[in-house]
């Protein structure tokens, strides 16, 4: 699908996608560590739907922009924008790919750092799933690599907690590592359905439709890794 929009990375130019995003993205961190130090605490400071509307009036694209490269409707970006829905992980990437950023980014901000270290106390909870507006996902989860940037794998604690909603099937780019910490799961891949439990771990293709949360009346807890290089 051709864009309109100079340099727009689905074009039909010689550029890869991966050299463009890396490319983007340097950039754009450039232009933010150019700006006085009050500006840059306060967008480092923005909620997750702030920060995905910030980076996108930056890069100037619209809703339908991101619309047509994610394949969300332009209502339900702006919903994230405003944090009347917060996007679970694998709309995530769809946004931070549809962004020319690294998912990490738009989540948590962090130093450029050979290795992170994430002690128990000061582990932050990325979103919460726990009001009215938000009770739709289902869960919340935590970053394990906050500060550490250019990064592949993007690991989190998740907590799944019970909902009625029968959600659709996510697919997008990458792989996905599950391993069960406490309580019970169900997991959705394509026609099969799988229980784990805990000490049970799965690993498959995001690009396979898949479904993840907490099976009967109790919460559950995993760690979730998604490997998301681009390709």
């Amino acid at each position: 699908m051709a864009s309109s929009k100079k340099g727009n990375i689905y074009s039909d130019g010689q550029e890869t996608i991966k050299d463009y995003a890396h490319t983007a993205e340097a950039d754009f961190l450039e232009g933010i560590s150019r700006s006085s130090g009050h500006e840059e605490e306060s967008f480092m400071s923005l909620s997750v739907g702030a920060r995905i509307k910030a980076v996108r009036e930056t890069k100037a694209l619209s809703l339908q922009d991101v619309a047509q490269r994610t394949g969300f409707s332009e209502l339900t970006i702006t919903q994230i924008e405003t944090g009347q829905i917060l996007p679970p992980l694998g709309d995530m990437v769809k946004l931070a790919r549809a962004l020319e950023m690294k998912m990490g980014y738009l989540l948590v901000q962090g130093e450029s750092k050979p290795y992170t270290i994430v002690y128990k106390k000061n582990r932050k909870t990325v979103s919460r799933y726990g009001s009215q507006k938000t009770l739709r996902y289902g869960y919340t989860y935590e970053s394990l690599a906050p500060e550490k940037k250019e990064r592949n794998m993007e690991p989190f604690l998740v907590t799944l907690e019970p909902t009625s909603k029968d959600e659709s099937p996510s697919t997008h780019d990458g792989e996905e590592f599950i391993f069960v910490l406490a309580g019970e799961i169900e997991v959705i891949l394509g026609e099969k359905r799988e229980i784990l439990s805990p000490e049970d771990s799965i690993y498959y293709d995001s690009t396979l439709p898949h479904r993840v949360r907490a099976l009967g009346d109790q919460s559950a807890r995993i760690l979730a890794v998604l490997y998301t290089q681009e390709k």
